[in-house]
């Protein structure tokens, strides 16, 4: 079997990988629960392996796609972020999803602004979009804090989801949004942090 090249991203808490064979339990436990109701879930048993084994494909067909987000200290598995553009899918996606139990500390924020950065610096993206469920409430938190917006011009995927518009490289480099992305994630980094309200993500 050809090895991807899938390159690996770390920031101050975070280390994004290519998914491996180790990793699925933990999807398979997410996409099978309620977690997953806003990601056309709960799937059955077959229908999260082909979800998985699309996501380690998608690498290979796009030459971009989701990360394994992992802890650098304990590597410990949050979740995944990361570029998501299936066949007819209007535009290149920004997507996330986080484990049960580990939303609330800033690691979706964290990884997804990381692997935006990538794909602006290194891939070339002018821009991108979340589609996301008008109920998943805490998904839309996250895409305005990173200053996505909805635009209600844009096609979506099957006409039930919400399509929010993030800025692209020359409306985020130096701005003041990038800094506050930035000053929130640091917040979550210092463990004396106990953010109020609403876990955001």
């Amino acid at each position: 079997m050809t090895e991807l090249a899938i390159p690996v991203l770390e920031t101050e808490r975070l280390i994004l990988r290519g998914p491996e064979p180790e990793d699925y339990p933990d999807f398979k436990a997410t996409f099978t629960s309620y977690r997953a109701r806003f990601m056309g879930g709960p799937l059955n048993a077959y229908e999260s392996w082909m979800l998985y084994a699309a996501e380690i494909g998608h690498w290979a067909i796009r030459g971009f796609g989701m990360w394994m987000i992992r802890d650098r200290v304990t590597d410990q598995t949050y979740g995944m972020a990361g570029g998501w553009k299936p066949a007819k899918w209007p535009e290149a996606e920004i997507a996330w999803v986080i484990w049960p139990g580990a939303e609330g500390r800033g690691i979706a924020l964290e990884a997804t602004n990381a692997a935006r950065r990538y794909f602006y610096r290194e891939c070339g993206w002018e821009g991108a979009v979340s589609y996301i469920d008008p109920k998943n409430l805490a998904s839309i938190r996250l895409a305005e804090r990173l200053g996505a917006k909805l635009d209600k011009a844009a096609a979506g995927i099957d006409g039930s989801d919400a399509v929010y518009r993030h800025p692209g490289p020359a409306a985020l480099d130096g701005t003041q949004l990038a800094h506050g992305i930035e000053m929130e994630i640091r917040h979550y980094a210092d463990p004396l942090f106990r953010p109020k309200g609403w876990a955001l993500d």
